[in-house]
This record gives C-alpha cells, structure tokens and sequence, in this order.
C-alpha cells in the first residue's frame, strides 16, 4: 500500500518498452505467459515508469484469481490492514463510504494500486474517483516515480518505497512480494526492475473508447460492473 505523504506530478502514452543498459537500449518482449496488459503500459509511459514495475505493485496490492488467471482486482479495499475486495464498483465505493466513518482514513488504502486516502488523497477529487482504475494507475505511478527519483538505480527498492517510504524490514518483505510477481513475467523484467534509465517514445493522446477497450483485463464486463 502506498501509505506515506509522498505527493509529486508528470505526463504521458504506449508502446513496449525499451531499456537502456550501458547506453546502449534494447526493446525487452514480454512474455507470452502473463503480458503487462495494455492499460498498465500505457500509465507507466506517461511517468516514466516501468511497466512491469507498476504491474508487479499492483499485483502484490490487489490481485485476484480470475478464470484467466492473477490479475489485480480494482474494488478493493484495505481497512487497518484486512483486505476486502468486491463484484462491482459501487458495491466498494458503498463499503469505503461505511468504513470512513469508522476509520481514519490513513488506516484506508483504497483500489487497484492500494493508495491511501489519508497520506496520498490529494490524487483524487472525490473518494469515489479514487477506485476509478486509471485515475487510481496514475497516483500509483506518480508515487512510485517519485520513490525512484529519490533513490535512483533499483526500481525494486522504489516498491519497497511505495510501501513503506521509511525502509526497513517492511519495505524489504514488500520487494520481495513484488520479486516474485515480477517473476510470472519475462524473466527478462527483473533486469528492468534494476536499470537505472529507460527511455519512452513522445507521448500521444489516447481516446476515452481506447481506454476502455484497454479495461478488458481488470474485470469480466458484466452489466452494473463498472
């Protein structure tokens, strides 16, 4: 859970990424087992982070076992540190409403990359907008750029940051939960996690439709789902 003041900004958009190792870039194929899905791509390009980072984080924040597999689920919720996770969206917008009158909301982590509301809900306009799953995406990266940014070189020890900014024995128990989703990718992801640099074309604008075809992971698409 991302679960310290850690508030920072950039910008954004797709294509696989190309990883620079002693200057010299070479584009990593993800695995056809378990692919970083478009939608996270496509975040992690907008800050300039690694795919398979930002997916390793959110499968060791929300996942789920789904039909097709482990997949990060988007209406989850952490409250003093029990998970609880939901058929819909409105059903875990209805329970984060009940257990914010019962709880602080530093003791909330809240969707599919586990922000906080009470350390990191100035990513949001309004706590419903916070299990929106890009807009939740978009915080996570925004953290989790900013962890890197202050401890350059391992993009590992920056999930140990995300969560837990002060180090220590729970941020290298974290790490080594992201380690091993990180191993259900290309095993050639866990050099990514490492390199210091990376380079990513010019952004471009995606549609609203896109991003909603690219939501086909996240969840079955079943009437009231969204």
């Amino acid at each position: 859970m991302a679960n310290r003041r850690i508030l920072t900004v950039s910008a954004f958009l797709m294509a696989e990424a190309a990883v620079v190792f002693s200057g010299h870039a070479t584009t990593k194929p993800l695995s056809a087992g378990c692919p970083v899905p478009e939608g996270y791509r496509r975040v992690a390009e907008e800050y300039g982070v690694p795919a398979e980072a930002l997916y390793s984080v959110s499968l060791a924040e929300s996942s789920r076992r789904l039909p097709q597999g482990e997949r990060p689920w988007p209406w989850t919720l952490n409250v003093a540190g029990k998970g609880y996770r939901y058929a819909t969206r409105e059903e875990a917008y209805q329970a984060l409403l009940g257990f914010m009158r019962h709880h602080p909301l530093r003791r909330i982590d809240v969707g599919i990359a586990q922000v906080n509301l009470g350390w990191n809900g100035a990513f949001f306009h309004s706590y419903r907008e916070a299990l929106e799953p890009y807009t939740n995406l978009r915080a996570a990266a925004q953290i989790l750029r900013h962890c890197y940014e202050m401890n350059p070189g391992s993009w590992l020890q920056a999930a140990g940051c995300y969560h837990h900014p002060a180090g220590g024995k729970p941020a290298r128990t974290y790490r080594a939960i992201v380690q091993r989703k990180l191993a259900t990718l290309d095993a050639a992801a866990s050099d990514s996690l490492t390199s210091s640099h990376f380079s990513y074309p010019v952004p471009t604008v995606v549609s609203p439709a896109t991003e909603e075809t690219a939501l086909l992971w996240a969840e079955p698409q079943t009437p009231g789902g969204q």
